[in-house]
């Protein structure tokens, strides 16, 4: 799977990866409301200050435990809450973890402000898990260096840089080493380090400053030999130059972001429309290479989790692709977001990015690898074949429950008359854990004898639906499960939903290591003849074969088999009763 789109409210999303996703996380990335008028949310009186900060607080928190112990996190933000920001994540992470601001220029035009003066920038913090971890090296295209680089015959990059040595620790003490000359013959162009040459060539500049060079006698030639140095004339008499083949392993990202490329107003909102072919109802999404050059700044690995729990219209999953087109990277996303907005603006973007990345007025264009300003655009045909060998090839869409779809499902016994009026803390508890312990967002566990036909109550739209859950899903990320295998095989006892009764099988390995297997068959009405031949049919099959742990739902005579009710109540409500 190369991303997860996960449709929720964040806490509980962040709740439900814990165990599948712990210490995994390399980047996490979140661009959370602002706390101002374009992006308020809304907040107990006379508390709106510190009910944002607990926002951000509860979810930063649970996040870190989700990140790799060499993971960062940035957060965007501007001005107005930025201050208090900045001690919340120093409280969180320590002081020694901060690596520092990136100030960036989103908004070139500036967003005007009544008595202030007209906002340009943002800023994105950044902070580390632990003390070992620092900032990654942006890379460098050979085209973007302020000097010239070339290319040699075999294609390799290189910059002709002089072999006198300058600046500092260049000056030429007495008895030298590397004060020494070189030999040059302008007819036959050798170069050579010892005296059969007609002309000498001293490491002195134009201001008659005795220098040296910038190798040893020794090195000279065999570097003349292979062609790493060469003999130009100029104004100034003769110059010995060498190929200098560094400066593009990368550079330590800047405090200061400037670049055009960044900007929302160019590079976030009119690649969102185009590529939906309309504007929709999304304000501010972020500059994709602003996203990407914080992903970047994070980690230079190119097979990596990357996170976004306030995911928006979906930039940061749009930024992890573009980055695996440009250099065949296998990142993958993770994108958690709430609003309506998902399916009409996150989905269709992901969708349509990944069948190719440039759009106009939503129809696809010719398909390219580089964003502006970094690198050469690709041959059309080499693109095309690049851009489809690195594009996504499964994203996964999941749904969880709402808060709201939990209340909609609660049920009292009408035995408990009215204990639903007293809220004092400890009887909403008792109320909760014994008054509803037959609803079914509590996990009913009678009804996993048929699993595939559990069910909710879900209001969407003015109106209330019944709609079926993925138990067998949801149980696989609550053991964090890395699923291997989800095979279907049809019941030998042809019992079931519509007569004809099915097997879902999901393989795998936990986080600790252990080899699962989890079995999902429908049981409802079964007699000990079913279970007998239950048994029979999983040897057969050999589903549990090599595994360390087997979980079945309901009763089994399968061998080393436990029922997964339990584990599945008790993961479920992990801490909530607490």
């Amino acid at each position: 799977t190369d991303g997860l789109l996960v449709h929720s409210e964040n806490w509980q999303a962040l709740n439900l990866l814990q165990e599948k996703y712990r210490e995994r996380v390399k980047c996490v990335y979140i661009d959370p409301p602002y706390n101002t008028n374009a992006t308020e949310i809304i907040y107990k009186n006379e508390y709106r200050d510190s009910s944002w900060l607990s926002l951000i607080y509860d979810r930063v928190s649970k996040s870190i435990g989700l990140s790799a112990p060499d993971g960062m996190h940035c957060i965007t933000i501007d001005d107005v809450e930025c201050p208090r920001l900045w001690i919340e994540l120093e409280q969180l992470f320590g002081s020694d973890n901060y690596l520092g601001t990136a100030c960036i220029r989103s908004n070139p035009g500036g967003r005007k402000r009544k008595r202030q003066l007209a906002l340009q920038h943002e800023y994105a913090l950044f902070f580390a898990k632990n003390s070992s971890t620092q900032v990654s090296k942006l890379p460098v295209a050979p085209e973007d260096k302020s000097h010239s680089y070339k290319q040699d015959e075999k294609g390799n990059w290189f910059e002709l840089r002089n072999l006198r040595k300058e600046g500092i620790d260049s000056a030429a003490r007495p008895d030298d080493d590397r004060y020494y000359p070189i030999y040059y013959d302008p007819k036959s162009g050798r170069i050579s380090s010892k005296q059969e040459l007609p002309i000498q060539i001293w490491p002195i500049d134009s201001k008659g400053v005795k220098r040296i060079w910038r190798r040893s006698i020794e090195d000279i030639d065999h570097l003349a030999a292979s062609g790493e140095i060469i003999c130009q004339q100029t104004k100034s008499g003769y110059q010995l130059y060498f190929r200098y083949r560094g400066g593009l392993e990368g550079e330590t990202p800047k405090s200061l972001w400037v670049d055009a490329k960044f900007s929302a107003s160019e590079y976030g909102t009119p690649i969102l429309d185009n590529i939906l072919g309309k504007r929709e109802v999304f304000d501010f999404p972020k500059s994709v290479y602003a996203v990407a050059e914080c992903i970047q700044t994070m980690s230079s690995m190119r097979d990596c989790f990357v996170l976004d729990y306030f995911a928006g219209s979906g930039t940061t999953g749009h930024a992890v692709i573009n980055l695996n087109r440009e250099d065949g990277g296998r990142r993958k996303f993770i994108l958690v977001e709430m609003a309506h907005y998902f399916d009409t603006v996150l989905l269709p973007r992901i969708k349509k990015v990944t069948f190719t990345p440039e759009w106009k007025d939503g129809k696809p264009l010719t398909q390219t690898l580089s964003p502006p300003g970094r690198g050469r655009r690709a041959a059309s045909g080499e693109g095309d074949q690049k851009c489809s060998e690195r594009s996504p090839r499964i994203v996964k869409v999941i749904r969880l429950e709402s808060y709201e779809d939990a209340l909609n499902n609660l049920s009292f016994d009408e035995s408990s008359g009215q204990m639903a009026l007293q809220f004092e803390d400890y009887l909403l508890k008792y109320m909760l854990k014994w008054e509803t312990r037959k609803s079914e967002t509590l996990l009913d566990v009678e009804k996993l004898s048929k699993p595939f036909d559990y069910a909710l109550r879900i209001h969407r739209d003015g109106e209330t639906r019944i709609q079926k859950v993925d138990l067998p899903e949801t149980f696989a990320y609550l053991i964090g499960l890395d699923v291997a295998t989800r095979r279907t095989l049809p019941s030998p006892s042809g019992r079931g939903a519509g007569g004809e009764g099915r097997y879902l099988v999901y393989r795998g390995v936990t986080r600790e290591g252990k080899r699962t297997a989890v079995i999902w068959r429908e049981t409802e009405g079964w007699s000990e003849e079913d279970y007998r031949r239950d048994r029979d049919f999983v040897a057969a099959q050999k589903l549990t074969e090599g595994a360390d742990i087997i979980y079945v739902n309901g009763d089994s005579l399968i061998p080393g088999a436990q029922a997964l009710e339990g584990v599945f109540k008790a993961k479920m409500f992990a801490g909530v009763e607490g």
